[in-house]
């Protein structure tokens, strides 16, 4: 099993940026595939990026793609989300997911994913 920590979230003015950052516990960090996920209040959980073992392979939603970036450092057990130019609609509780299994393209979906962290707030002021 692997437990999940998220840090970084808070609030930010519109344009502004942020860092999330989500700390592994185990050894073995480098065997899962690592993703974040965001909750809107009244809205389901969706995808928002996902990062292979190596880092080789980052799909993205394309409602953040070309702002944010997801990241990983294995000997630190730790995956990232940078997240720049950010807007209102980005506002959500931001989780990060974890699951060791090899499928034929990352998984981008809620239920493929075994471990969860408790979230982190991310609030966009306009």
């Amino acid at each position: 099993q692997v437990q999940l920590v998220e840090s970084g979230g808070g609030l930010v003015q519109a344009g502004g940026s942020l860092r999330l950052s989500c700390v592994a516990s185990g050894r073995t960090f480098g065997r899962y595939t690592m993703s974040w996920f965001r909750q809107a209040p009244g809205k389901e959980r969706e995808f928002v990026a996902a990062i292979s073992r190596s880092a080789g392979n980052t799909p993205y939603a394309d409602s953040v793609k070309g702002r944010f970036t997801i990241s990983r450092d294995n000997a630190k057990n730790t995956v990232y989300l940078q997240m720049n130019s950010l807007k209102p609609e980005d506002t959500a509780v931001y989780y990060c997911a974890a699951d060791p299994r090899i499928w034929a393209s990352l998984p981008t979906g809620v239920t493929q994913y075994d471990y969860w962290g408790q979230g982190t707030q991310v609030t966009v002021s306009s």
